[in-house]
């Protein structure tokens, strides 16, 4: 599966629409995002279960700001709805490859359990 652009208008939908979601926040002018958007797109096409997006953030900077990217490149992971994965900077594909794994061996049950602790509490 081709890695699809994704804005303030479609991010929402990509997270329903997608059992997992990476997501790529990247800039044209950043030169570790341009070393890992080779790595990232391999990953998308050698995993086609899974949505793989990328945003933008100089054309995105809402959608940015609304995410608190800081850093750039920023990957998130998106599992049932739930953000289970935050992380600034460019991953070589040995380490995404673990990053996916990981994600698909997620007891969503417990992340489930976790996440409605965590809003009673709130």
């Amino acid at each position: 599966m081709a890695t699809i652009e994704l804005t303030g208008e479609n991010f929402e939908q990509a997270i329903a629409d997608n059992d997992i979601l990476f997501v790529d926040f990247w800039a044209s002018w950043c030169g570790p995002c341009r070393q890992f958007a080779p790595t990232y797109e391999a990953a998308s096409e050698a995993n086609p279960d899974i949505g793989f997006g990328s945003v933008n953030t100089e054309e995105q900077q809402q959608l940015a700001s609304a995410a608190n990217i800081s850093s750039i490149p920023t990957l998130m992971a998106f599992r049932e709805k739930v953000l289970v994965f935050a992380q600034p900077g460019a991953l070589p594909p040995a380490a995404l490859d673990q990053v996916i794994q990981a994600v698909r061996d997620l007891d969503m049950d417990e992340v489930h359990r976790q996440v409605a602790a965590q809003s009673d509490q709130g």
